[in-house]
């Protein structure tokens, strides 16, 4: 993938994986485009990154989806990669859970029906655009999960899936298909300070952007890089490991 000459629409960009992103397709020469719930946040980000362009989305909301394409070919028609970054994190007890549904299903709605909507809204309008790309932001936990995110590893694995599916389906056409697997990166996923034990940022997201670069399809960084190609038994060996801690 070509880092430099393009406009790039990444979801939940803000802070976290999607900002070390957005700052590196930055510097390659790309024009960045992040989209987020809060305002606040937005700002900040463009604080700290000059030139970076905002907009107030949630991608939990089917409406706001559409809106942001029908924005987007208003006010930034040459964007030609969709990043779907934005996710959270959970952790819960199944059985002892209290929390109402709705709530607990945002979780499947923003990690796993908001890419999959936006991938098939956008495809008709990448197809048009020069060098494009979906790339799908998936987790180490697609292939050894975690039983204390009982929701976030079902949905992180089921984006895994259609991320699989979609590039086959769209082999024929200019739009490659991407995926990037973290491992835990020290960010504030799930609330501030659970992943501080996590590989640092800036180090995961070089690897990350020089091996996307490179042309390869499917990019994980330390542990994740070792799950994603792991053997039934390995995964097994790994589940046991995550979840016996």
């Amino acid at each position: 993938m070509n880092l430099a000459a393009n406009t790039v629409l990444i979801t939940g960009g803000a802070s976290g994986i999607g900002f070390a992103l957005a700052e590196r397709f930055v510097r390659a020469g790309s024009e960045v485009i992040v989209v987020g719930r809060r305002e606040d946040k937005l700002r900040e980000a463009q604080a700290k990154l000059p030139g970076l362009h905002t907009r107030v989305c949630d991608v939990a909301v089917a409406t706001d989806r559409q809106e942001l394409l029908q924005w987007v070919k208003a006010e930034f028609a040459g964007v030609n990669v969709l990043l779907n970054n934005a996710g959270i994190q959970n952790r819960l007890q199944l059985a002892d859970d209290t929390e109402d549904w709705e709530a607990r299903r945002q979780e499947i709605v923003i990690n796993l029906e908001a890419p999959i909507h936006l991938s098939m809204l956008f495809i008709p309008f990448l197809s048009g655009q020069p060098n494009p790309a979906i790339i799908n932001v998936t987790s180490g936990l697609s292939f050894a999960p975690a039983a204390f995110a009982p929701i976030y590893s079902a949905t992180k694995a089921a984006l895994h899936s259609f991320t699989l599916s979609l590039r086959h389906q769209l082999a024929a056409t200019p739009i490659q298909v991407l995926e990037i697997v973290p491992p835990a990166v020290n960010t504030d996923l799930g609330g501030a300070g659970l992943h501080t034990f996590g590989v640092p940022v800036d180090a995961f997201a070089d690897s990350i952007m020089e091996r996307l670069a490179a042309g390869e399809q499917e990019v994980g960084y330390g542990t994740s890089e070792e799950v994603r190609q792991a053997s039934r038994q390995e995964l097994d060996a790994r589940f046991k490991l995550i979840n016996n801690r």
